[in-house]
């Protein structure tokens, strides 16, 4: 199911950042190995691919040229064309992702080559692949890579504006000569024209010479290191010219293929350490990295930041950071976290080999210095250069527009962090979900390092609400009893008739609540409802709407807006299982059932409210069986929570419990485990 997300993200200021981050697939790595196993012989098997939505357009793109894909859990088998892709019409909708295009036009120009003259597979388009995308994408130069393609005979025919997409290509002969590419623009056009190559090379070399400036360097070694991955040896001559060797062709890898975790990706994360204190680790990408990106941390260290590193991990922690004057040729993507990184540093930082920002997914050096200067910096830019120049204090509460470009929004929630120089501040992130793009849980991974959680489940009067508000009040932290929104609810329903069994009714009225938590005060509608709701009949009618998914899905947004820096005690009956999946500490409070009646007998004598121990025993167990076998979000441990029968202990030492286990968690989670 796709991630939904609000149409602002509003970020706190956040004091600090520590943890550990495990990368998501890397993008750049994952669509060039399904598109090198989509053109290899044989079948390729693929770990650690990258879930997002440039892989989906990939994955997508591929199967309407009918290449078989299978997925095993967090696996995917591709079974190879050997070259030529089944289908000779589709339309292929890329979205906005600038390296499916780039990388499936030659290779689809190629594959066509391959079977000029002969009958296609499957035409379904009138014999034509028509690659189309979002009104962006149509904005995005591609005439450089087509004029090189055109000249070897490709039939390539644009459906718009001359020089973008979108565009038609239909079957031609290609000629082997030596294939030009200018190299300035992107180096997106050298990977795609060097994956295509092999589909030429079956008689004669096929030699890719690059004219002018090779920008993005790094991208192209990957490239030229996945090829010999899959067979295909690239001999090169420096960055001007390349060559394919006659008779090359992929073969699938007889192992799997393991994706790196994004080292682009990373460099958010590492900047948080260096910003916010640290330390801050990622693993899936180190000094073994094929990626160029990994060298972010070096440009981090420029700055004055503390960085260590091993073969697939980097970490870094606060230094007296500093601006700098670099060149960011080799780190594209990563260079814009530096941009933000500038906010908090010593003086101005002047980024320069830039270029290629200007036709990313938006002109990301114009996007860049207009959010920028909404935080109060001073902005020069250029062609292919910006200078920053930090504000004496950041401007608190601006809206910052994302442009639909996911870096856009990644980098400027770093503005949140307070810095060795300036204190963070609060931002309102527009249009978050465009970070669906190459990493759906960034939010959430950013959030673990600013305002970990830890999550307290259990049954029925297990007590868990005591010890999660002592623990909370020791840590400092905020402290949600989730339980209180489903009685909450649950008085409402019982104020307002509606009943158990209208699902439908209960989530309207789920969504419509207007709760309010002043210390250990509840308030809805500014009606002081502390007692009420604690009433066994709202607590009845809480046990059986929880059951209700309609109920639940409407309340997960409202729990989940709990979290704030520095850091959630959260309390109930699936907060480690479904609402903070990602929580650092999670544990799963129970003590016997007559333990637990027990308590809540004396609980409610003590309040003044008469009881029967049996009767409470009893309603216990019916509880205990209700939210045991509900089929939404059933109680049980999370994985890897921390089990603790506290039927023997007193509240300071349950609460004693869970503080060690706190510190051990965090100590691990430092120490990169």
């Amino acid at each position: 199911m796709a991630r939904v997300f609000p149409p602002v993200m509003p970020l706190p200021r956040a004091p600090g950042a520590v943890g550990t981050v495990r990368l998501p697939g890397s993008k750049s790595l994952s669509n060039r190995v399904l598109l090198l196993a989509a053109l290899a012989r044989g079948t390729t098997r693929v770990h650690g691919l990258l879930e997002s939505d440039d892989t989906r357009v990939m994955l997508a793109s591929l199967a309407l040229l009918g290449v078989a894909v299978r997925r095993h859990g967090g696996a995917y088998e591709v079974d190879g064309c050997a070259g030529r892709f089944p289908v000779a019409g589709a339309r292929l909708h890329v979205g906005n992702s600038g390296l499916t295009i780039r990388t499936l036009v030659p290779a689809v120009a190629a594959s066509m080559a391959v079977g000029a003259g002969a009958p296609p597979a499957a035409d379904p388009a009138g014999g034509a692949i028509v690659l189309e995308g979002v009104p962006r994408m149509h904005e995005r130069p591609i005439g450089d890579l087509v004029d090189g393609l055109r000249a070897l005979g490709a039939d390539i025919r644009y459906l718009g504006q001359e020089g973008f997409p979108p565009l038609a290509i239909h079957a031609a002969p290609l000629s082997t000569a030596a294939i030009r590419v200018r190299g300035a623009t992107s180096s997106q056009f050298v990977t795609g024209v060097l994956q295509a190559a092999p589909l030429l090379a079956e008689r004669d070399a096929v030699r890719i010479e690059v004219e002018g400036e090779l920008i993005s360097r790094p991208y192209v070694d990957m490239t030229v290191a996945l090829m010999a991955r899959f067979g295909v040896q690239v001999s090169r001559q420096g960055d001007h010219a390349f060559t394919v060797p006659a008779g090359a062709c992929y073969v699938a890898p007889a192992d799997p293929v393991a994706v790196e975790g994004d080292a682009s990706s990373a460099s958010y994360f590492l900047a948080a350490g260096a910003i916010g204190g640290g330390p801050v680790r990622v693993t899936g990408a180190g000094t073994d990295s094929l990626q160029g990106d990994v060298r972010f941390a070096d440009a981090l260290a420029a700055m004055g930041a503390r960085i260590a590193r091993g073969p697939d991990w980097m970490e870094a922690s606060r230094g007296a950071l500093n601006g700098v004057d670099i060149d960011c040729v080799a780190i594209p993507d990563a260079a814009m976290t530096l941009a933000v990184v500038a906010l908090h540093a010593q003086g101005p930082t002047l980024l320069r080999g830039i270029g290629s920002w200007r036709v990313k997914e938006t002109d990301r050096i114009a996007a860049m210095a207009a959010e920028l200067a909404k935080l109060g910096a001073q902005v020069q830019s250029g062609p292919d250069w910006l200078r920053i120049e930090p504000p004496a204090r950041l401007v608190p509460d601006a809206s910052i527009a994302t442009y639909d470009d996911h870096r856009v929004a990644m980098c400027f929630s770093l503005a949140s962090l307070d810095g060795p120089h300036r204190a963070g501040v609060p931002v309102n992130i527009l249009d978050p979900g465009c970070v669906a793009k190459t990493f759906p849980g960034y939010f959430d991974a950013l959030a673990e390092l600013t305002a970990p959680v830890i999550a307290l489940d259990g049954p029925t009067a297990s007590g868990k609400g005591t010890i999660a508000q002592q623990v909370a009040q020791a840590l400092g932290w905020h402290y949600l009893d989730s339980g209180a929104l489903y009685r909450l609810l649950a008085l409402a329903a019982l104020r307002r008739g509606v009943p158990a069994d209208d699902p439908q009714g209960l989530a309207a009225l789920a969504a419509s609540l207007t709760p309010a938590f002043d210390g250990a005060r509840v308030l809805l509608d500014a009606d002081d409802v502390t007692e009420a709701i604690r009433a066994e009949a709202v607590g009845e009618m809480a046990s059986r709407v929880a059951v209700l998914p309609a109920v639940r899905e409407a309340l997960v947004a409202l729990q989940r807006t709990a979290r704030r820096a520095p850091g959630l005690v959260a309390d109930g009956r699936d907060m480690g299982t479904v609402i903070f999946p990602d929580a650092r500490l999670k544990v799963f409070l129970t003590a016997s059932a007559e333990s637990r009646a027990d308590r809540r007998y004396k609980q409610l004598i003590e309040k003044g409210f008469s009881a029967n121990i049996d009767d409470l025993l009893q309603d216990l167990r019916r509880r205990d069986a209700r939210d045991t076998e509900r089929a939404s979000a059933p109680l049980k441990p999370a994985e890897g929570a921390l089990l603790l029968d506290s039927t023997g202990l007193t509240i300071g030492e349950t609460v004693d419990a869970v503080l060690a286990a706190w510190r051990d968690a965090a100590r691990s989670g430092m120490a990169g485990a």
